[in-house]
């Protein structure tokens, strides 16, 4: 039995669900010789949520590393990228506290999240897990594009410009909707990331790297330098990996001659790891779109509706109340939830259902009420009862 098909069958509450992710990030730490951990988390399917690396996430990191107090940490990290800036607060705040450094990768890091990867002395990750190219993204005229093809692009037209002295008609009309400030924008862009991976790949990934493996000779400073400053460019090459979103596994990164951990090798490691994974998506299979955490502590950020508050306060406690359509026979109910007490229940209402299978009294319809009930919790931070 897969690991997702085991807890859909238990039919986890929230609560129960926060309670076993924490248990298995515990044990993450246990085997990883008792090591903080950290989860900076984002869910990649939620568009219409800010799910990308934003100023925002800075307080809520910052609240959690103030929870730890080890002297080496383990970031699990899940994000779709983001800002280049806010990626290099996050590695010093991370930095400032910590000189030893892992990133675990379960599912994606890509963009501005590689570039945290490459901060680290050590990246851990398994063959379905992925980073992604760190190549500038422009938006302009609602359209986003690699800030790299931007430029290679208007290079192509000026070497043949320059080789036939013409300049063709067609090209007209893009050069005329393209500023040179826009130009050197998307050049600084670009030269910021592999900049800033060059740096920490010298700094952190490659501080122990002192000989080669070849025939055990010194490695140099401008060895490391060389190096780092081939992988940044890579990672960079928009005409190597075609799409920002392009999958960036264990077997490029090591053509590269960049070392990966492969937890899969460590089979009690690995198990603890996915089974995390996979309760962070149970987690994020809600109305949560960000999870900041440690193994005593979390922040979720979460999309409420702007039409239902998640409880009001009666006097008696907390309770939500929505209206549910039954989609056999069109009846609408409306569904009270008791969150953390036993409440009286208001007049043609109906109860939420213990079990969270909810029959309709028009039809007998039968409908599953396991995502509400996890959507209220983790809105209010109460359990229904």
């Amino acid at each position: 039995m897969g690991i997702f098909t085991e807890y859909l069958e238990k039919n986890l509450t929230f609560e129960e669900l926060n309670k076993e992710r924490k248990r298995q990030l515990k044990r993450i730490s246990e085997l990883r010789g008792g090591r903080d951990i950290l989860v900076y988390a984002a869910d990649l399917n939620k568009n219409n949520a800010p799910i990308s690396i934003v100023y925002d996430d800075l307080l809520a990191i910052n609240d959690q590393l103030s929870n730890l107090s080890g002297d080496a940490l383990d970031l699990i990290l899940e994000t779709p990228g983001g800002s280049g800036e806010v990626a290099e607060d996050i590695v010093k705040l991370i930095r400032e506290k910590y000189n030893d450094v892992a990133v675990i990768v379960p599912g994606w890091s890509k963009s501005a999240g590689t570039i945290i990867a490459m901060s680290c002395d050590a990246i851990l990750m398994e063959p379905a897990s992925a980073l992604g190219p760190i190549d500038a993204q422009i938006t302009r005229g609602g359209k986003t594009f690699s800030a790299d093809a931007l430029i290679k692009g208007m290079e192509e037209i000026k070497d043949e410009v320059t080789r036939t002295g013409i300049l063709n008609k067609a090209y007209i009309p893009i050069l005329q909707g393209i500023s040179p400030g826009e130009l050197q924008g998307a050049q600084n862009a670009l030269n910021f990331a592999k900049e800033l991976v060059r740096e920490w790949l010298v700094k952190y990934k490659f501080k122990d790297w002192n000989f080669h493996s070849s025939d055990g000779s010194p490695v140099t400073y401008e060895e490391k330098l060389h190096r780092a400053e081939e992988i940044a460019s890579e990672l960079a090459d928009h005409s190597k990996w075609l799409t920002h979103g392009r999958s960036i596994k264990i077997d490029d990164l090591e053509r590269m001659k960049l070392k990966i951990d492969d937890y899969s090798q460590n089979l009690e490691l690995a198990d603890a790891i996915r089974r995390y994974y996979t309760l962070l998506k149970m987690t994020l299979d809600t109305n949560i779109y960000k999870v900041f955490e440690t193994i005593d502590s979390q922040i979720f950020k979460a999309i409420h509706p702007p039409s239902q508050p998640p409880g009001q306060p009666n006097g008696r406690g907390t309770k939500a109340v929505f209206d549910l359509q039954c989609r056999r026979c069109n009846k609408i109910m409306k569904i009270q939830a008791n969150l953390g007490q036993v409440q009286p229940l208001e007049s043609g209402h109906i109860p939420f259902p213990p079990n969270n299978i909810l029959e309709c009294p028009g039809c007998g319809e039968k409908m599953d009420l396991t995502p509400a009930r996890k959507d209220i919790q983790s809105q209010t931070g109460l359990p229904i009862v």
